[in-house]
């Protein structure tokens, strides 16, 4: 049996102004979202030959979440994170993914310091 090789580029703190949430202040004023990513895939060959084309552009994959954040509203930071999961693994080389939203302004009416969910999608 084949050992299943998975490396991992990880983006931390990435910083986007979203429109989530399901009251209405939330959906009209917005508030800033954090989103870690973990991508998991081979990166042996773009190793072997310092090619940037063999593996994923984690600039690229920022920009992307990003603009998912940035784009249209929904209820729940869990159809966030989903859809930040299927845009990572729209990138032909990454196998897994791991996104962490944290909504550190969620509308809570006691102290707390952030709020997260936390999924891991794959292609298997």
């Amino acid at each position: 049996m084949g050992v299943i090789r998975v490396d991992r580029v990880a983006l931390r703190g990435l910083r986007a102004r979203g429109h989530h949430g399901v009251f209405a202040r939330e959906r009209e004023e917005g508030q800033t979202f954090v989103v870690d990513v973990v991508l998991g895939l081979d990166t042996r060959e773009a190793a072997a030959g310092d090619d940037l084309a063999k593996t994923v552009h984690y600039g690229v994959v920022a920009e992307e979440v990003v603009a998912v954040v940035e784009g249209e509203p929904v209820d729940l930071i869990e159809t966030l994170a989903e859809r930040i999961a299927d845009q990572c693994l729209k990138h032909g080389g990454v196998q897994q993914v791991e996104v962490v939203v944290h909504k550190p302004e969620a509308p809570i009416t006691v102290p707390f310091d952030d709020v997260t969910i936390t999924i891991t999608r794959s292609r298997v």
